[in-house]
């Protein structure tokens, strides 16, 4: 058990430090290695109790950079996903899902083109209101969502710590409803509930030295780190289901 703290915690931190500076990622290398080291069933308790712990340190490091409005409109959607996302998640197992997020987030970046000027289209807020039921309801059934509203984001012309903070804000809750589901269903055993909180506890230095690092960067640069993120995360995501992609061919 010691072992596995350990590379829990090493993994933790390098991976909430690349997400500081790229919005996205800590579950990039954290869901392989807990599906690696304790099965699929852990994946999602686990993770999200780490996310939870981890986005919180964002909240109160980023505070002032927050975007309230964005926030109102993403919470009522996100937390009816939460639920439903989370209960599905007791009963069934979706593995497509993955697939789905991967091919989506690769379209993304291709769309983008890793363009150097930003596009002119700006995203109303409220779009984040059907977007926020939709990535929670993933991430119930998959324990995160990654990157997958990424490009919303960056439509509507948030970057670094602002970014970072509204993200944060955003996902918080919807981690509180989902672990207070997988501990009404028994998903969330003692076990799990150490491992997810090993993972927070390491987050806390990945976020600090991720604010320090960001100071530095410039939006442009943040901008294309953070589509990098977007095409390794779905690339992964498509490595991870490669049985089921031979299955479908």
């Amino acid at each position: 058990m010691s072992i596995l703290l350990v590379w829990l915690t090493l993994a933790s931190f390098l991976s909430w430090f690349t997400s500081t500076l790229a919005a996205a990622g800590s579950p990039l290398l954290l869901i392989p290695l807990v599906n690696l080291l304790l099965g699929s069933g852990a994946v999602a308790p686990v993770i999200t109790l780490g996310m939870l712990l981890g986005n919180s340190q964002r909240i109160f490091l980023f505070w002032s950079d927050i975007n309230w409005k964005i926030t109102l409109w993403y919470l009522p959607g996100a937390i009816l996903g939460a639920i439903l996302g989370a209960y599905l998640f007791t009963q069934m197992n979706i593995e497509w899902l993955q697939l789905v997020i991967g091919l989506f987030l690769i379209l993304s970046v291709v769309g983008f083109g890793f363009k150097k000027q930003e596009s002119n289209f700006r995203i109303a807020t409220w779009y984040f209101l059907p977007a926020g039921f939709l990535y929670s309801f993933i991430s119930g059934l998959i324990g995160s969502s990654g990157p997958l509203l990424n490009p919303l984001y960056l439509k509507y012309g948030l970057v670094k710590e602002e970014m970072i903070a509204t993200k944060a804000a955003n996902v918080v809750v919807i981690h509180i409803v989902k672990i207070v589901i997988y501990l009404a269903f028994g998903a969330m055993t003692p076990q799990y509930l150490g491992y997810g909180l090993a993972i927070g506890l390491a987050a806390a230095p990945g976020n600090l030295l991720g604010r320090y690092v960001l100071r530095s960067m410039s939006n442009q640069h943040f901008r294309q780190l953070a589509l990098a993120t977007m095409a390794i995360t779905g690339i992964l995501m498509l490595w991870q289901q490669r049985e089921l992609l031979q299955f479908m061919h």
